[in-house]
């Protein structure tokens, strides 16, 4: 799966919820995930580190959504670009 897809699959489910919320009530959900992220690296709980890891993308798209930005567009710019 391409990162422009993945943002897509959080676009199609949660857009509608995330613009209702806001973008920086958004940031702040992204910020708590962030804080299970490092939570589970210091307990090194693999199983939690996959979940986490995927929940901060998530949310991490859904703030790209809600400010119309292309991650994969952004991504390749800044460090494919630069190659």
């Amino acid at each position: 799966m391409k990162i422009r897809e993945a943002q897509e699959v959080i676009r199609a489910k949660y857009f509608e919820r995330d613009s209702a919320r806001g973008v920086f009530a958004t940031f702040t959900w992204f910020v708590e995930e962030v804080g299970e992220l490092a939570e589970a690296l210091l307990n090194s709980d693999y199983k939690s580190l996959k979940e986490e890891v995927a929940d901060v993308l998530a949310w991490l798209l859904s703030i790209a959504n809600l400010v119309n930005i292309d991650v994969e567009e952004a991504f390749k710019e800044k460090y494919i670009g630069s190659l």
